[in-house]
């Protein structure tokens, strides 16, 4: 096990993880005008709704293919009869289309960032910095799916970066985890650091905009709107009140 391996698989998810905490609770506390996404529809409508509807759906069930991956232990799956080759596929072809999602809605929302004049005015340094990374580990987890997982790969991350993952969340790093993670595929290798790198940037970014959901909308009552106009009476009814 060497120093790379020991910054990599534990030095650098707790780092990158408190930044992400400490992060959030800090801007959140000192900069809540800045904290969810700014509204960008009246500016370009057409690529922003299809690029956004298409890319936050398929975000939507990328994460939770990765909690059922990573957070969820292989012995679950197992005891409620969902075996390897089930899950596979499920993780292939499910898990492929939500990438392809991502990957798409995603260029759709890079290309309008970068070719709409009003949109490129409105933009700031950190909104083009989370986008490229964004899509960079997309990209790299989408490649590991589609250029290692479908075309035969045995590593089954379910038994490396899961278990290493949970030893992390409960601050319990073994050593035989930082050696299955030092032994992992480049891609994923590559994939889990730049998403911990990912974390660390996600405060200072529009991407608090995930933590800001509305839920309150569904339990709120409805707003009721009135008009401030004045009833005109009809002219017939207002010349008879005047005579």
């Amino acid at each position: 096990m060497t120093n790379l391996d020991i910054f990599l698989w534990v030095i650098l998810p707790y780092v990158s993880l408190t930044i992400f905490i400490l992060g959030h609770i800090i801007r959140y506390n000192y900069d809540q005008f800045g904290w969810t996404a700014k509204s960008s529809q009246f500016l370009e409508q057409k690529r922003l709704r299809f690029g956004s509807t298409v890319f936050h759906w398929g975000i939507i069930f990328v994460f939770l293919g990765h909690v059922a991956g990573v957070l969820i232990p292989k012995q679950w799956f197992d005891a409620i009869g969902i075996h390897d080759d089930m899950y596979h596929f499920g993780a292939i072809w499910f898990g492929g289309i939500a990438g392809i999602a991502v990957v798409v809605g995603g260029f759709f929302l890079f290309l309008r960032r970068v070719s709409v004049k009003r949109v490129i005015k409105n933009s700031s340094v950190s909104d083009y910095v989370a986008l490229i990374m964004l899509g960079i580990v997309v990209l790299v987890g989408f490649t590991n799916t589609a250029g290692y997982t479908a075309t035969g790969g045995d590593f089954d991350y379910r038994v490396t970066i899961g278990p290493w993952m949970r030893e992390i969340l409960t601050f319990q790093p073994s050593e035989a985890m930082i050696l299955a993670m030092a032994g992992a595929p480049i891609g994923f290798q590559l994939h889990v650091s730049l998403a911990f790198v990912l974390f660390a940037i996600w405060p200072f970014t529009r991407l608090v905009h995930v933590f800001s959901l509305p839920l309150k909308y569904l339990r709120r009552n409805y707003v009721v709107y009135r008009s401030n106009k004045p009833v005109i009476k009809n002219k017939d009814t207002h010349k008879k009140e005047i005579n």
